[in-house]
């Protein structure tokens, strides 16, 4: 088993700007992980632009802002970086195993940041019933499926949900030539930004159904239709408020959940309520030496946020490394 100063798993924005903020504040032995066979994470696949407003005063592509930290981590030889690198394990005594290409790998860690990002939430965390049928993704899958693989994963789509990944495939959908027949919310608002409600719904003249819910999913092979429903104040169904559209693709855009089980693995407090750490500051959990950043840390609006709190992450690993002496 090797040892690390600092290990940093996830190397999306939350990962890199840490490594760098730790790098800056003096820690020289550093393993950066990624899972993906690239830097940069969801960035990679968010080619539209608005990212680094706040932090660089520019408007970039995730791709773009991306690479702004990408280019630092490379010109840091103390910074090393383990594409295809999977972590499966973490102890309270921060010993991380992980799997590489050929390899397991067991590591023991001065410090760990938790870098791992958020996953989206199913069709069955909100109870939609219905059939099984193909057709539907969640919004960040049809959106990796378009952007990075070239595949248009339908012709005629409902969005569930308002979540900005949903809203941002809503545009994305028209301009490669579908056709989006609704945006469905449950509630009385959009869960997504107001730049992105007006910029990929109203300016497209989508139709955006406030206070509604699918009702039911129907489809054999291949998703057929959706049947849609008004909700009162208290989400229950509207009477004889119920209709249908007709679609080949439905796309759930119902919010995140932080990826959060190696530091619950690892004996760390955890609000069940919303999977992140319980602790008294930011980045940090009830573990010493332990910090998670990022959307795994809590979910955040904008990039630009999450670069600012992880490099706070990074520089309070490299606090906790010097005061181990």
């Amino acid at each position: 088993m090797c040892e690390k100063d600092l290990v940093i798993v996830g190397a999306g924005p939350a990962g890199m700007a840490a490594a760098i903020s730790a790098y800056e504040s003096g820690v020289r032995d550093i393993l950066l992980l990624e899972r993906d066979q690239y830097l940069g994470g969801i960035l990679n696949q968010c080619i539209h632009t608005g990212f680094g407003l706040t932090y660089f005063k520019e408007n970039l592509t995730g791709p773009e802002y991306a690479h702004r930290f990408i280019k630092k981590i490379n010109a840091i030889k103390e910074i090393e970086v383990s594409l295809k690198s999977f972590a499966v394990h973490l102890t309270n005594e921060n010993v991380l195993t992980y799997i590489k290409p050929g390899a397991l790998e067991k590591i023991k860690a001065k410090a760990v940041i938790m870098a791992t990002g958020a996953r989206e939430r199913t069709r069955e965390m909100v109870h939609i019933p219905g059939t099984r049928p193909a057709g539907i993704f969640s919004a960040g899958l049809a959106q990796k499926l378009i952007n990075i693989e070239g595949l248009l994963p339908g012709r005629e789509v409902v969005i569930i949900g308002s979540g900005d990944i949903g809203l941002i495939m809503a545009r994305r959908f028209i301009l490669e030539g579908a056709k989006v027949k609704a945006v469905i919310e449950i509630q009385k608002q959009s869960r997504g930004l107001t730049r992105n409600v007006v910029q990929c719904v109203e300016d497209f003249g989508v139709p955006f159904y406030l206070s509604h819910r699918i009702a039911k999913i129907h489809g054999k092979n291949r998703v057929e239709k959706v049947d849609v429903v008004r909700v009162d104040e208290h989400l229950h169904e509207v009477a004889d408020s119920m209709f249908s559209i007709e679609c080949d693709t439905v796309l759930i855009s119902v919010g995140l959940i932080p990826e959060n089980e190696l530091i619950e693995m690892a004996g760390a407090v955890i609000d069940k309520k919303t999977n992140t750490p319980v602790a008294q500051e930011i980045n940090k959990t009830s573990i010493p030496g332990l910090f998670v950043c990022g959307n795994s840390f809590k979910i955040y609006d904008l990039v630009d946020s999450v670069s600012k709190d992880s490099i706070h992450a990074g520089y309070q690993a490299a606090e906790y490394i010097r005061g181990l002496g």
